[in-house]
């Protein structure tokens, strides 16, 4: 009997050590392919495909710090498609990664120490591959929540609710009496532990306890992650992510305890997908996760500063490489030059070979701005797309601090725009009520005498030419301030006369041919010449007649001014 014993003991023995040695071999295969993984990422394209409701989930984090800070608005953002934008530049590993480059390009940055700042960060890992990489595995342990924001998951636990672990205990007892047992009767011991087992699996997925908790256990899981990915760091020294490192410390000493424990809560601590699968075996018949929980909940609650200033700190570093990243994929890119701002000078902006990163042929435009900017040109020549790029790359300078162009200077400026509105369906509000809305904002935030930019698309299209031209061009007058830079895209040339000592003139072009309207999408200066409407009537096959009677009409107004009545 003892010799049997010690037999089972050997082969038991033996197979730990083979599992062990698996777990080992495939640690180290996955740590090999994250690290090809990371190198064939670095300065290309993302290629995540982001379900419906993804980027609401992220931006949670960005909406639980905000604060009273200047952000960028969801007009804004939705007008220049920021969502694509972030889409593109994210390459982060980590769900704190994702938090923070979304809160990063949300909220700008006004000062020049805390520019530099950021710039130093993203030279250094565009510099230290060795170290990015490093610093992209330790990481790559944290992942990223389906559930979204890290923030959302983590922070759940302040209003968790607890169990009752009594009958877990007693469930307990009796299973380490049954393996007690077994060695001094063989056949009964089996059968009682294997009943013991069985009743274990039915209370452990079938009861009310773990169904409660189930959510906060995933909770705990994701914290836990955060902090083995900071129990990895622990080691680097770099007095470059100095500042980062010292936050992440400081929150995991909070944590100490909880990380005593946390492998009964989860096996994705590390150790490989087996170690996993080997625990979830162990919970389901120790219901240990559920007996340490309420501990564990004791640990946590309270914490929520020390939980957000880990995710802002490990968040910074990857976003941060997501950045440089980002500058690799571009064409060319650079730094923005942030000059002085005084109120004895108006505020000024010049912007060399300037392309937009979302379209893959893009054309560039230079443009040195002081005062307000009027773009006029037909439909499609280029007026939106190049009053898009203006705000997106001032946005770009203050948040990513990279440049699609080959020179950016200006002030710090606060970014809003009024451009690509919709009907309010949900709220009953018309097309035109929610356009005076949105200039109203950049009105009234263009009274605190801060540099503003502001980008403006066809001034109150929604209401009829004469009021359209009469009101539009008040407002853009009102916003010919020293503090104010003003762009507008407009239709109606009669608001380049209007305002023209008010407003810098510039235009897009393009000409018709015989079958076909060619642009060449370059900003000229001056007011836009031509008129081609009624020309593609023609030559798309309109009634002559039609044509013809268009033409008449339209010199007639433009000699005397007034419109011809019909008979």
């Amino acid at each position: 009997m003892n010799h049997s014993y010690l037999t089972s003991i050997l082969m038991a023995a033996g197979f730990i050590l083979l599992f062990v040695i698996w777990i080992l071999h495939e640690n180290r295969k996955n740590q090999k392919q994250l690290l090809q993984k990371i190198r064939n990422a670095y300065g290309k394209p993302s290629q995540r495909r982001y379900e419906p409701g993804d980027l609401d989930k992220i931006s949670h984090y960005y909406k639980r710090i905000k604060e009273d800070r200047f952000y960028i608005d969801d007009i804004t953002w939705n007008d220049l498609d920021l969502d694509s934008m972030y889409m593109m530049v994210n390459q982060t590993i980590s769900s704190p990664g994702e938090d923070v480059l979304y809160s990063m390009m949300r909220l700008p940055v006004f000062s020049k120490e805390e520019a530099d700042k950021r710039e130093d960060l993203i030279q250094f890992f565009a510099a230290s591959q060795q170290k990015r990489e490093r610093l992209l595995q330790s990481l790559a342990k944290i992942s990223k929540n389906g559930a979204g924001s890290l923030s959302d998951t983590v922070l759940a636990l302040k209003d968790a609710p607890r169990v009752h672990t009594g009958i877990h205990a007693v469930l307990l007892l009796v299973l380490l009496a049954s393996l007690v047992i077994l060695p001094f009767s063989p056949v009964y011991g089996f059968f009682f532990l294997l009943i013991i087992m069985i009743t274990n699996v039915v209370v452990y997925y079938a009861g009310r306890d773990r169904k409660l908790i189930e959510a906060y256990l995933i909770c705990f899981s994701q914290l836990i992650r955060m902090l083995s990915a900071a129990d990895e760091l622990e080691s680097v020294d770099w007095p470059e992510i100095k500042e980062q490192m010292d936050g992440i410390r400081e929150g995991r000493k909070a944590f100490h305890k909880i990380r005593k424990r946390s492998v009964f809560i989860t096996g994705s601590n590390g150790a490989g997908d087996g170690l996993q699968v080997v625990m979830d075996y162990v919970r389901m018949l120790t219901h240990v996760d559920i007996l340490v929980y309420n501990s564990l909940l004791d640990q946590v609650q309270g914490k929520t500063g020390q939980i957000l200033q880990m995710i802002q700190c490990i968040g910074e570093l990857d976003a941060a490489i997501s950045i440089a990243s980002f500058r690799e994929m571009l064409s060319y890119w650079c730094r923005p030059e942030f000059l002085p701002y005084t109120t004895a000078q108006p505020v000024s902006l010049e912007a060399a070979d300037l392309y937009h990163p979302l379209l893959t042929e893009a054309v560039a435009n230079s443009i040195q701005a002081k005062g307000g900017t009027l773009v006029t040109g037909s439909n499609a020549s280029g007026k939106s797309t190049f009053l898009k790029n203006v705000a997106l790359n001032s946005i770009l300078a203050q948040t990513l601090l990279t440049c699609t162009c080959s020179c950016y200077k200006a002030p710090f400026l606060k970014v809003m725009t009024s451009m690509a509105l919709r009907d309010d369906l949900s709220g009953g509000e018309s097309y035109f009520i929610v356009e005076i809305k949105s200039l109203k904002r950049i009105l009234d935030e263009g009274k605190k005498e801060v540099p503003l930019l502001c980008i403006i698309d066809e001034v109150l299209r929604g209401t009829n030419t004469i009021e359209r031209i009469a009101a539009s061009s008040q407002i853009l007058n009102a916003l010919d301030k020293k503090w104010i830079l003003p762009f507008a895209a407009t239709h109606d040339i009669e608001l380049s006369y209007i305002l023209n000592g008010v407003y810098e003139n510039y235009h897009f072009q393009e000409e018709v041919r015989e079958h076909e309207v060619v642009f060449d999408y370059i900003l000229r200066k001056g007011r836009a010449t031509t008129r081609n409407a009624i020309r593609l009537l023609d030559m798309l096959g309109y009634d002559p007649k039609i044509v013809k009677a268009a033409g008449m009409a339209a010199e007639n107004f433009e000699r005397t001014g007034v419109w011809r009545t019909i008979n």
